[in-house]
């Protein structure tokens, strides 16, 4: 519990999402949650910005955000660990947010996958 309050304090003092980005092709489909993803390549890295409808959300999101950001396509592709698994940070979180995180993660590697390098 300690570890979900301190995720969703720093949701709360994460900057949202511009609107012109919270759209529906940013939106993450899957999640019950409104969640708008934004990913973009620079320097051969990839870099992303989030925003949910809800701090706890918001919150996980944005962990997965930053666990990603920076990484090549290739690392994404093949990092296998679920960062919020090996925190124990899902274990109180009821399937449909799980399901919905899973779908973030989905939407983080098919990002990455759209970006490999042939």
């Amino acid at each position: 519990q300690e570890r979900l309050a301190a995720v969703v304090d720093r949701a709360r003092r994460l900057a949202p999402l511009p609107a012109e980005l919270r759209t529906d092709a940013q939106r993450v489909h899957g999640c019950i949650s409104q969640v708008w993803l934004v990913g973009e390549l620079r320097g051969g890295r990839c870099h992303f910005r989030c925003d949910a409808d809800g701090p706890l959300v918001k919150g996980l999101v944005a962990f997965l955000v930053a666990y990603h950001d920076g990484a090549t396509p290739a690392e994404i592709v093949a990092e296998q660990t679920d960062p919020l698994a090996e925190l124990d940070l899902l274990q109180n979180l009821s399937p449909t947010r799980r399901n919905g995180l899973a779908a973030v993660r989905a939407t983080i590697r098919d990002f990455a996958e759209r970006h490999l390098e042939a």
